[in-house]
């Protein structure tokens, strides 16, 4: 479930710089479902998936690496709001290609909290 909410994340960035074909184009993408919410429910589903992710972890007994790379996730995620915040094409399709490094900050997490316990 973390996971959907996070690709509705990005795919709403990326959504956001095609959100004047869409109009014209009559495709019903996330940001014309979201409107002029769109930025906060990017946040909100940022924030969602980390909840999600730090229950998860919690879940199986992950430590305190793992919670230091939902927190640098998170941190991703709020730069990811000072580049959509103004809905400009070009800083949103910068936050969208920079989804990748929010996945890294879980993986190195998840990755690194194993590493210590082996």
């Amino acid at each position: 479930i973390a996971n959907v909410f996070w690709a509705i994340a990005y795919d709403t960035e990326y959504a956001m710089v095609d959100r004047d074909d869409d109009i014209h184009l009559d495709i019903h993408s996330s940001a014309l479902f979201f409107g002029k919410y769109d930025v906060a429910a990017v946040m909100a589903c940022y924030a969602i998936t980390l909840v999600l992710l730090a229950v998860a972890g919690q879940m199986v007994g992950l430590g305190w690496i793992y919670n230091l790379g939902l927190l640098v996730a998170g941190g991703i995620a709020l730069h990811h709001y000072s580049l959509i915040k103004h809905r400009q094409r070009e800083t949103c399709f910068a936050a969208f290609l920079h989804n990748n490094w929010l996945g890294a900050a879980v993986f190195a997490g998840i990755a690194l909290d194993y590493l210590i316990r082996v």
